[in-house]
């Protein structure tokens, strides 16, 4: 994937391109948020605070505990991991960003940022309202 040209409109490197969300939305999507069962909780503001909810989890089955306890099915998902990290970790925007002048603890909040994308996160706002 080649980088977009520069235009007149001061870059922002948190304006992610939907193929880096995609990437990390797809690899999210495959686990559930916590190994035990979890009844999950509101999303709450605080002090016009936005505190986001989690919904209940059964978490992982029997047969998924033990087969993550198997070296095989560990070398596995860590080959998986390092699909994932790799297609994140270098993706072309981050060139972009540093072409950009984007670097140090800038470049760092701009990765921590991408966690919080819209629409990088399986399920969103957006998901839970459609599903209740």
């Amino acid at each position: 994937m080649s980088t977009p040209a520069p235009d007149s409109a001061p870059f922002d490197p948190h304006a992610f391109p939907a193929d880096l969300i995609a990437a990390l939305r797809a690899h999210q999507a495959t686990l559930p948020w916590s190994r035990e069962p979890h009844d999950g909780w509101p999303e709450e503001t605080e002090r016009s605070r936005e505190h986001p909810g989690r919904p209940a989890t059964p978490g992982w089955t029997a047969a998924e505990a033990a087969e993550a306890a198997e070296a095989a099915e560990f070398d596995r998902l860590l080959d998986e991991l390092r699909t994932a990290t790799a297609q994140v970790q270098c993706h072309p925007w981050w060139e972009r960003c540093a072409a950009e002048g984007i670097k140090g603890a800038d470049m760092a909040a701009a990765r921590q940022a991408l966690k919080y994308a819209e629409g990088a996160v399986p399920l969103g706002r957006g998901d839970v309202e459609t599903a209740a």
